[in-house]
């Protein structure tokens, strides 16, 4: 349907599409749903927690959330992801490759890693235990979304050891793979859960012991 003639015998222009706003708040609206699907899968557990449930508390359609995640296992999957960009800013991964680049002192190198950990574990780790946990009960969509974040994490560390190796910062006789597998062991959720959320280690501790560690395995 065309605009009606004004009267100065023309087409008012129509008024433009704002696509970007329409892009900020597809966006907000999903940040809210991953927001609120935590919030209920660490108070209730995966399988207790449904997709309406958490539709409803996102104040969006259910069938929404499906369109978007696909599955409660999807949107499992994207809120563990989200939690690997870190707390704001640059992701962390760019700012962890930013500082194996740049960084001169092996040591403060492997502090840097502690702070990323420091960073990363609160927020990541209580979302690696659901999937585990989830995966232990016999959830098959789980436990295939839980060999996927091992998988994923272990290449990380990979990439990361690679990045040792080619600077030279390895001690001698220390192969890549088992430098990988130092840092695979290192950033594990278990080992948050032991000292942090069993132990009561504040973030801050557990971040200097594992820049300690890896320090002493690696350097």
């Amino acid at each position: 349907m065309q605009s009606p003639i004004n009267a100065s015998g023309k087409r008012p222009a129509r008024r433009s599409y704002d696509a970007r706003r329409r892009r900020q708040l597809a966006a907000e609206s999903l940040h809210s749903v991953r927001t609120h699907a935590r919030e209920l899968f660490l108070a209730q557990g995966f399988g207790a927690t449904t997709i309406v449930e958490i539709a409803r508390a996102a104040g969006v359609s259910a069938e929404s959330v499906y369109k978007n995640f696909g599955s409660k296992a999807g949107l499992v999957r994207a809120i563990y992801e989200e939690s690997l960009l870190g707390a704001g800013g640059p992701p962390a991964e760019q700012r962890s490759d930013l500082a194996q680049a740049t960084e001169t002192d092996p040591v403060r190198l492997m502090e840097r890693f502690g702070r990323f950990t420091t960073e990363i574990s609160p927020i990541g780790a209580p979302v690696y235990l659901l999937i585990r946990d989830a995966a232990a009960s016999g959830d098959a969509s789980m436990a295939a979304l839980l060999r996927d974040v091992d998988d994923a994490r272990y290449r990380r560390m990979l990439h990361n050891a690679r990045q040792l190796v080619g600077r030279g910062l390895l001690r001698p006789g220390l192969t890549t793979a088992e430098a990988a597998d130092v840092m695979f062991t290192s950033t594990a959720a278990e080992l948050y859960e032991t000292l942090v959320i069993k132990r009561e280690w504040s973030a801050e501790r557990y971040g200097t012991f594992i820049a300690r560690t890896l320090a002493a395995n690696l350097l």
